[in-house]
């Protein structure tokens, strides 16, 4: 009886202590208060879910969610190769959940006529590189950014930055490392025959020809090599800004115009122009031409992003008409009888120019010269009753980073044609003077030229963007002691890919908009399903956005997407309408007292009216120096 007795007082001394815990316990954590304002805060909205309602009311106070788990992932891109996905899981209210996954578009480009040796190598260094970014994600930044919030993008960014330059001194020390094996190798090996001393230079053949170059000339920077599994830097960076926008219950794009602008929302948002490809022009025989790799349609400022998407619908669909090859096509008389409705009931074939897409999605074509392009958009444009230089704007990629022969010292614009990059820049001053609708240039040089740049912007600055694309250097080397390492220009092709950061990107385009570039978000050529870049483009207050053209999925996503902010951002009343005219964005444009620029241009003030997006204006070209 006693030891009974003394059991069920120890029981009930537990039960006081525990009830003692339980009253500290939700006291410390304010639970009774809370428990009476929500329910004194409800009782008065009568809400038809009650506990849908306490859950919203109580979700507030709950601990804000952090990293719990990175999966990597080996997925194919648009074209059907490999690449990285990232997915971010989060600790949210005591619960492990998926929050969001972001896919990286690849950095190698698709050449026009590639070697089976040299096609395989590339396969080989992309999968290297895809599974050693799987590999750095599951493992060691999956433990480095554990615990961390996702809404310290600058704390997870640093963290980051620091792995990767920890990464690429491993790789320069195993560099190292093989290079002095192979000195030794090649001293061992070495035997004392009939070779060149140090320093005598082999006389050449009597008789035989020795290339020389024309022409001295900068010669070609080194390509900036890829560290292998740096797509996971790149990755994890953008999915941790996607996972805070989603947690934040914010679209990508506000999120990341708040990181830009150091949390201060912005009251109006402008979106960027589209720079939508319509021709991928072929640069191997029959084809002549060389100077064009693509033409670019932009339409005109005045209109909504949804009218301009249509209209460059309603060009590329006479483009397909006019490049469908003769013959094919069924006549109005074949078209009303009985024996042509009864063919047009099946399956009707695909033009020829649907038959040949770009990876770009674009349409693929040759021409002979510079002017057959062009002239092939004006008819295109004037058979729908569009003007060109009105209606709609041009933008040509010349890709001239592509043409230079080393060994004479020029650029080959068609074939067997060369020009000295002097006499390139007389070719584009009568280019744009004789068509006039032409508003940009994307790489009309190589970025070695760096005179023949400036030269190019002071004879046509005033008159359309000179812009740099394969010209700039990749984001990570762009920034040189806060200057931007580029050649004179109007603005840079920016693209996500690599180790690049959205810290990066906001630094970066900061810098730029204060030395009065413009910036161009645009896509690599091996492009993704993902649609982040659009929300980058319109967060980080990109002038133009470069996506392609709209004939590939994992391109028109991308222009879904960017249709998708416009309604929300005009239902929103946010869309900045005042920066969709010409005079709104001249005044934009004015420079600050310390840097100089040319008076506005005659073409510009000429079509004010008309909403032209014309350069920026000044008192010297658009295109300015890096401010020292």
């Amino acid at each position: 009886m006693e030891a009974g007795g003394r059991r069920q007082q120890e029981e009930r001394r537990r039960l006081r202590e525990l009830r003692q815990e339980a009253v500290e316990y939700y006291r410390g954590h304010r639970v009774q208060q809370r428990v009476e304002d929500a329910l004194n805060a409800l009782f008065p909205l009568r809400p038809a879910d009650l506990y849908g309602e306490l859950a919203n009311y109580f979700s507030k106070f709950s601990k804000a969610p952090v990293i719990c788990k990175l999966v990597g992932r080996k997925v194919l891109d648009g074209v059907g190769q490999p690449t990285l996905e990232v997915e971010i899981y989060c600790t949210v209210k005591n619960y492990e959940k998926k929050i969001c996954s972001i896919v990286m578009s690849s950095h190698s480009q698709i050449p026009e006529n590639p070697l089976s040796e040299t096609t395989e190598a590339d396969e080989k260094e992309r999968n290297d590189s895809v599974n050693t970014a799987v590999e750095w994600v599951n493992e060691s930044l999956n433990t480095m950014l554990k615990n961390l919030k996702p809404t310290d993008q600058c704390e997870v960014d640093k963290m980051l930055g620091e792995y990767f330059s920890k990464k690429v001194e491993e790789k320069k020390e195993i560099q190292k490392q093989e290079e002095a094996a192979e000195a030794t190798l090649t001293l061992t090996s070495c035997t004392p025959s009939a070779t060149a001393l140090p320093g005598e230079k082999k006389t050449a053949k009597p008789g035989k020809k020795v290339a020389v170059a024309e022409r001295r000339i900068p010669p070609a920077e080194p390509w900036e090599s890829v560290l292998c599994g740096s797509l996971a830097i790149g990755g994890t960076s953008l999915a941790i800004a996607k996972a805070a926008a989603t947690i934040s219950h914010i679209p990508l794009y506000l999120h990341i115009a708040l990181l830009k602008h150091d949390q201060d929302s912005p009251k109006e948002m402008t979106l960027p122009l589209p720079m939508v490809t319509l021709l991928n022009c072929e640069k191997i025989l029959p084809a002549k031409l060389k100077l064009v790799k693509e033409i670019i349609l932009i339409p005109p400022v005045q209109l909504s992003l949804k009218q301009g998407i249509e209209r460059v619908l309603d060009i590329q669909k006479e483009m397909m008409r006019l490049l469908e090859p003769p013959g094919k096509t069924t006549s109005p008389q074949l078209a009303n009888s009985k024996k042509g409705r009864a063919h047009n009931t099946g399956k009707k074939a695909l033009p020829q120019a649907l038959k040949r897409i770009s990876h770009l999605g674009c349409l693929i074509t040759g021409c002979d010269n510079l002017e057959q392009p062009l002239l092939l958009m004006q008819t295109a444009c004037n058979n729908i009753g569009l003007e060109l230089g009105t209606d709609m704007y041009l933008a040509i990629n010349c890709a001239a980073h592509e043409l230079m022969d080393y060994v004479k010292g020029k650029y080959e614009i068609l074939t067997g044609t060369f020009k000295s990059p002097e006499e390139m820049v007389d070719i584009y001053v009568e280019l744009i003077n004789k068509f006039p609708f032409i508003i940009a240039l994307i790489d009309p040089l190589r970025k070695e030229d760096r005179q023949q740049w400036s030269n190019i912007c002071y004879a046509l600055g005033s008159k359309c963007y000179l812009i740099a694309e394969d010209a700039a250097t990749c984001i990570s080397k762009l920034k040189i002691d806060q200057n931007i390492s580029i050649p004179m220009c109007s603005g840079v092709v920016l693209k996500y890919i690599n180790q690049t950061k959205v810290s990066d990107l906001i630094e970066l385009t900061g810098l730029l908009d204060g030395q009065r570039h413009i910036t161009i978000l645009g896509s690599p050529d091996r492009e993704s399903s993902d649609d982040s870049l659009v929300d980058l483009a319109v967060g980080l207050g990109a002038r133009f956005i470069k996506l392609g053209g709209l004939s590939r999925g994992e391109r028109v996503t991308k222009y879904n997407r960017l249709l998708a902010i416009e309604e929300e951002l005009a239902k929103n009343g946010t869309l900045r309408e005042a920066n969709l005219k010409f005079i709104a964005f001249a005044e934009e444009s004015q420079p600050e007292k310390q840097l100089s620029d040319v008076p506005p241009p005659p073409k510009a003030r000429a079509v004010a009216s008309t909403a032209l997006p014309a350069s920026p204006a000044g008192s010297q070209p658009a295109c300015s120096a890096p401010s020292k």
